[in-house]
This record gives structure tokens, C-alpha cells and sequence, in this order.
């Protein structure tokens, strides 16, 4: 069964992070140039939550509030939903539909692994039905 360090393994560890006294500005400028669409929210070595364009749109633009007088700590969304490495993806998937997220961090003991999305899952879906295809194409057909 695949799980969640099965995408990790793909695609890397990397996670951006934000602290929870960086203002909302500085946290949307971060996630435009990463080209991204969440930030995990830390204070010190601590994971304490996740802040998303979903957290911007609601808590920020809907509500009136300055982005620069914001900060990430006062929007962000805590307590967070996350999986462990071993979490398997069906899992991973069933949470993120249930919570309508598309962000999942990765933590165990209080350290960050990675952050898999919605996307990961379906891309890593969508690899595994390609190479179904592809072996039961050489077994009714033959290799050719």
C-alpha cells in the first residue's frame, strides 16, 4: 500500500514555512513566488498550523483586515490536520475530502517530514493506472 513517504520519495521533503508573527503580506508574497498554495506555520522548531489561500480569501480579503497589519498567528488555521509517513495514501485521501483540504503536512514527534497535496495523490493515481495500463496492454496484446 502506498503511503505518504511514497510521495515524499517522489517529490522531496521541502516544505516552505512561515513564522506565526510574519504578517499576512509577507506570507502571500512567499507563497506567489513559490507558486504555492499553503505555508506550515512555525514558532521556533514547532509546528503550530498552516496557513493557505483558503485562511487569506476568508479570514483576510472577505473580512476587510490589512494583510501587512495581520499576523499569519491571528488567521491561520490551528489545530491542523496532518499524517504521519506510514499514513496510508486511501487515508490521506479520505481526510483531506472529509476536512475539504488540499494540504496535508507530514509530522511525526513534532517534526515536519514534508507536505503532500491533493494533487500528489492524484498525479501518484494517475502514474499507477498509466502503468496498469500499460502491463495489461502487454499481456493481452504482447510486447511490441
Amino acid at each position: 500500500m502506498p503511503t505518504a513517504q511514497s510521495i515524499l520519495d517522489r517529490k522531496g521533503s521541502e516544505v516552505t514555512t512561515v513564522t506565526t508573527k510574519a504578517s499576512v503580506l509577507d506570507a502571500a508574497r512567499r507563497m506567489n513566488e513559490r507558486h504555492i498554495g499553503a505555508l506550515v506555520v512555525t514558532s521556533g522548531d514547532k509546528v503550530v498550523g498552516i496557513f493557505t489561500e483558503r485562511d487569506i480569501l476568508n479570514r483576510i480579503v472577505a473580512a476587510g483586515r490589512k494583510p501587512e497589519d495581520t499576523r499569519v498567528e491571528e488567521v491561520m488555521t490551528s489545530p491542523m490536520a496532518c499524517c504521519r509517513r506510514d499514513t496510508r495514501l486511501a487515508e490521506c485521501k479520505t481526510i483531506m475530502t472529509k476536512k475539504r483540504i488540499r494540504h496535508l503536512p507530514v509530522v511525526e514527534d513534532d517534526r515536519l517530514y514534508g507536505m503532500i497535496s491533493s494533487g500528489d495523490i492524484l498525479a501518484g493515481e494517475s502514474e499507477d493506472q498509466q502503468a496498469t495500463i500499460e502491463y495489461l496492454n502487454e499481456y493481452l496484446y504482447g510486447h511490441r
